[in-house]
């Protein structure tokens, strides 16, 4: 009985779940993308000193880690190897982005105090 309800869960909701990540996500790099070019604009043509580059980078950082839990949650929902490869190479791509976003980040951060 407790295992039905499970998987039901499982099988029922998670994808919703999921879809519900992966649309945060997106809202987040467009939300981004927008405030980015906003203060791009601002910054050319009325001298504003917005770090556009900063907040354009933790943007989409943050997006990538909405995307990858959905990525995560949906190991569950795998049935065969070759989805499991796949989905294991989309993680860590993502994973090696965020990463990369995230040190750029702290480096345009310590340059810029310096």
């Amino acid at each position: 009985m407790g295992n039905n309800i499970i998987e039901l869960i499982i099988d029922e909701v998670l994808p919703y779940i999921i879809g519900t990540l992966e649309i945060m996500g997106i809202l987040i790099v467009s939300w981004s993308g927008l405030k980015a070019f906003w203060q791009y604009i601002q910054n050319f043509f009325f001298k504003k000193e917005y770090d556009l580059q900063y907040e354009f980078a933790n943007g989409l950082a943050t997006a990538l880690e909405f995307k990858m839990a959905a990525e995560i949650l949906k190991t569950v929902l795998i049935r065969e190897m070759s989805e499991l490869i796949i989905l294991g190479a989309v993680i860590v791509l993502r994973a090696l982005v965020t990463i990369l976003i995230r040190f750029e980040i702290k480096h345009n951060r310590k340059a810029k105090k310096d």
